[in-house]
């Protein structure tokens, strides 16, 4: 075992600490007219993020300074139990419907989606199962079939709540991992087709989803409906121009955009703080992904490298995604933007994951 270094990597943990900042005070600036007027209280959403962002702190700097082979051990188990609670979780009663999906376990405001952690979980698995099993990897039946098949067990048990968005990250965060690992591209390639006719099928079952495509398409179709999320998010980031409107300053938050502090934060990041400001912010997000690689690159061991590769997955994926549609490029998905989007869930379980990403640096070559 190699000697850990006495600091993790500075700019890895450095862009962590500036996103997490830049997304607290968005949060309160998104939020602040929304919670006064459910609530009366406008720092009602940031005060509840900032006690997230305490408890994701704590877990980072846990995971931080223990070794990442631990979770090697438990990987199995945090699997068996974040599939329990992805079941649990379907059963009316128990189960919170919010957002038109019954994704949530908790009591009234506070609560937890168990979806969220399949992802971390997953990833941890597949590096374990990928690592010992490495030599068979390129073998489709004993190789490749059943790492997919524990990834498209969760997948479809996600979209029965239904939570295209968070399956949707995890599917490409655990691809981008078996790919590295060393699948075949024309079996992976293969198996794309037949997962295109699939996501079509789940598109075509459910109307919602097909308004949301042909929305995605041409949103002035129907902008009170399909299209409206989209065209209020351009009326945001349009107006945003060069240099934006000033923090707090923006139009769309006043009830405009439907929740601003969440899914469409970036909007409002680029009305307020301009293109320079969202600029700044993805060149933080890229020194994440950056520093991820280099990690998974100089990891002692096979574990430490596919675990860093799908860490950094997970980030750069859900980025490309938030962005993507909020930009007009994507269809709507309903997925946060990393570490600033308001969220206790996703921030405590992504910044558990970075702490991770920075105990392998530590070990890196």
């Amino acid at each position: 075992m190699a000697k850990a270094r006495s600091a993790p990597d500075i700019w890895l943990i450095t862009a962590i600490g500036l996103i997490l900042a830049i997304g607290l005070v968005m949060v309160y600036s998104a939020s602040a007219v929304l919670a006064f007027h459910e609530f009366g209280d406008r720092f009602y959403f940031v005060k509840r993020q900032l006690l997230f962002a305490g408890l994701g702190i704590g877990a980072l700097i846990f995971t931080m300074n223990a070794h990442y082979s631990i979770w090697k051990k438990w990987a199995p188990a945090a699997l068996i139990v974040c599939f329990g609670l992805l079941v649990i979780v379907l059963i009316p009663g128990i189960g919170v419907v919010r957002g038109g999906a019954r994704s949530w376990l908790g009591i009234s405001s506070f609560g937890i989606q168990p979806s969220e952690f399949m992802k971390l979980a997953m990833i941890i698995f597949l590096s374990k199962w990928l690592s010992e099993k490495q030599s068979t990897i390129t073998q489709f039946r004993k190789g490749l079939m059943p790492p997919l098949g524990f990834v498209g067990l969760a997948f479809g048990i996600i979209m029965l709540q239904p939570d295209l968005g968070t399956g949707a990250v995890m599917m490409g965060a655990s691809l981008i991992l078996i790919f590295t690992a060393g699948a075949r591209i024309a079996h992976l390639g293969g198996l794309a087709l037949v997962g295109v006719v699939g996501f079509v099928g789940l598109i075509l079952a459910a109307p919602y989803r097909l308004a949301r495509i042909t929305s995605f398409l041409d949103p002035w179709a129907d902008p009170l409906g399909g299209g409206y999320q989209i065209i209020q998010s351009l009326f945001a980031i349009g107006p945003g121009g060069l240099v934006g409107l000033g923090l707090g300053m923006s139009r769309q938050k006043y009830s405009y955009l439907p929740e601003p502090q969440t899914d469409f934060i970036f909007s409002i990041l680029a009305e307020e703080l301009g293109f320079i400001g969202g600029v700044a912010l993805i060149l933080l997000f890229l020194i994440v992904v950056w520093r991820g690689i280099r990690a998974a690159i100089g990891a002692p061991d096979t574990f430490g490298s596919l675990l860093a590769v799908g860490i950094t997955s997970i980030i750069g994926v859900q980025v490309m995604i938030n962005i993507g549609v909020v930009i007009g490029m994507m269809p709507v998905t309903g997925i946060t933007l990393p570490l600033v989007s308001y969220g206790g869930s996703s921030l405590t379980l992504l910044l558990t994951a970075l702490g991770i990403l920075l105990n392998i640096s530590r070990y890196s070559r």
